[in-house]
């Protein structure tokens, strides 16, 4: 017989939105709340360097290391994806960009049917999570958990990035969190004081660890839902090796990510029933939708050979230099990251938001730690990832079979459409006349990618399919929407049952055009408020029109 306890909430994820939950939730001390998380604790000192995070992403210590099924639009290639195995989920292991995306992409939710989800209705959100050093204004907060530093904005590399940006007829803004989100600026990142990755469960969570209506479970991987009827009144789960139920008295909130959270509404039966009923699942709700509509930003490199890189900052004395003064002192080139410079640009003049990003940076993607006459450097770079930010193409996740610990099948489907490919070759074309504009052509030398021997657009393309990957925003498996065939309204309850609710990015009903840690926190902030019954705050009063600073 599995062990029961009782508790008013039992959150399931401890990622980006779980951790702000769990916060928010236990502030109510008569309310008891449980935060189940598969994976282990945030302890470790690599999760708290920033620059650590290329090493993160492929480290099975704190990473569930999934990966799709072959995607024939990219030569049938399987591609790797990280996600954090650890409180903080993806949080914990990201590049740590902070970018709340376009007003246009919220306004699109609203225009949905989804009331409540402007940019205006969700703006006090964002504020609310965020202590941005500049102090509030119109568009940030000053008082929230989540630190966010300032990144590149006085290096030479920088300053050519926003020239050549100008030359090319592109605005030039200096917060793309601001009043401009469009053109070229610097970024923003989730860096809190000395240095230290400010993640969710850093932010968020451990200051709420001292309440005693708080437990948290690390290692302790959800199997099912457990329902009376058509109403959820608790989650199995197995911690330790032994199954044990935790009973919820007023909702059970599923916050496992775009991947996890429609696995276990799958395993919990709800989803398409022959699905269910061909892994052995007796559905509960007849749900078509859950695990369709799956999106992600796709990219490609474009790079150079150039002097003016991070390179010589990886030889091993300076990193061990480098190691000491961001440990002991809180200062030096490892508090932050070498980000040149960031650009949402449009490939045609009538788009009514950016559909490319160019990610542009200083460090070879394939950079090691070297010495002189032991390991040479990998060599000078400055290049820039081409991110399609509104791809048609979709894909799905399904289940692999009834068995929780069993990895759930996902299909990208990158690239499905012409529009996609037609769209990232005009990115990687604009990108390269960026490049060669003055005064950035002049720190550059030859063309590393796609390569100097690479221009029509067949071969473009053919470099695309090669070489494309994912940038990790996955969203929309268990969309929101006002239709029928949505699986949570606009509460984030989940349609057809009751008790129960979805709140991380696999709620968004579409991908939003930038980074997706900062909407998925807001996602969170908002449902607590649903949770609590507490009114919204008023709709921020913007300006009637955007403009360059």
């Amino acid at each position: 017989m599995a062990t029961q306890d009782k508790y008013d909430f039992i959150i399931v994820g401890g990622g980006s939105a779980g951790c702000v939950l769990a916060n928010r939730l236990s502030e109510d001390p008569a309310t008891k709340v449980l935060l189940l998380e598969a994976g282990n604790p945030d302890r470790h000192l690599w999760l708290k360097l920033p620059l650590k995070f290329r090493d993160l992403m492929t480290d099975m210590r704190f990473n569930w290391g999934y990966e799709t099924e072959p995607e024939a639009a990219l030569d049938n290639r399987k591609l790797y994806i990280p996600r954090g195995k650890v409180l903080g989920g993806s949080s914990s292991i990201n590049g740590m960009l902070y970018c709340r995306c376009h007003p246009a992409d919220f306004d699109h939710w609203r225009q949905l049917g989804l009331a409540g989800w402007s940019y205006a209705d969700i703006l006090p959100y964002f504020k609310r999570s965020e202590a941005y050093p500049d102090g509030e204004s119109t568009y940030h907060g000053s008082e929230g958990p989540l630190k966010i530093s300032k990144g590149d904005r006085d290096t030479d590399a920088h300053k050519a990035y926003l020239a050549a940006g100008r030359a090319n007829g592109f605005p030039v803004t200096e917060d793309h969190n601001g009043v401009l989100q469009d053109g070229f600026g610097p970024a923003d990142y989730t860096i809190g004081a000395g240095g230290r990755r400010a993640s969710v469960s850093q932010m968020f969570l451990k200051p709420a660890l001292s309440r005693r209506n708080l437990k948290v479970l690390t290692g302790a991987l959800a199997s099912r839902v457990l329902f009376e009827d058509k109403h959820a009144i608790g989650v199995e789960y197995r911690h330790k090796g032994a199954v044990a139920q935790a009973m919820a008295g007023r909702e059970v909130l599923l916050s496992g990510g775009t991947y996890n959270s429609p696995q276990l509404l799958m395993l919990s039966g709800i989803g398409p029933a022959d699905h269910l009923k061909g892994h052995g699942i007796t559905p509960v709700h007849d749900a078509r939708d859950v695990g369709r509509h799956l999106q992600d930003h796709v990219h490609v490199g474009v790079g150079y050979e150039s002097k003016n890189s991070f390179d010589a900052e990886l030889r091993a004395d300076r990193l061990g230099i480098a190691a000491v003064n961001w440990l002991f002192f809180k200062r030096g080139p490892l508090t932050t990251l070498p980000v040149a410079c960031l650009a949402y640009i449009r490939t045609r003049p009538e788009l009514s938001a950016p559909d490319i990003e160019l990610l542009m940076n200083r460090v070879n993607p394939e950079a090691h730690v070297w010495f002189p006459g032991i390991r040479k450097p990998k060599g000078g770079y400055m290049g820039t990832r081409v991110v399609l930010l509104h791809p048609e193409s979709r894909g799905s996740v399904s289940l692999r079979s009834n068995n929780p610990a069993d990895k759930a099948v996902i299909r990208h489907n990158y690239l499905s459409t012409q529009k996609d490919l037609d769209t990232l070759r005009e990115g990687v074309k604009q990108a390269r006349q960026i490049y060669a504009t003055q005064p950035l052509a002049g720190m550059l030398g030859g063309e590393v990618w796609p390569g100097k021997n690479i221009q029509s657009d067949a071969e473009i393309d053919a470099y695309i399919r090669s070489t494309a990957s994912m940038i990790y925003h996955p969203t929309s498996t268990c969309r929101m929407g006002s239709d029928p065939d949505a699986v949570v309204d606009a509460e984030l309850r989940v349609n057809g049952v009751t008790g129960l609710r979805v709140i991380d990015a696999s709620v968004m009903p579409a991908v939003p055009g930038g980074h997706t840690n900062a909407p998925t926190i807001m996602i969170a902030e908002k449902a607590a408020d649903m949770i609590r019954g507490i009114k919204p705050p008023s709709p921020a009063e913007l300006p009637a029109s955007m403009a360059a600073e």
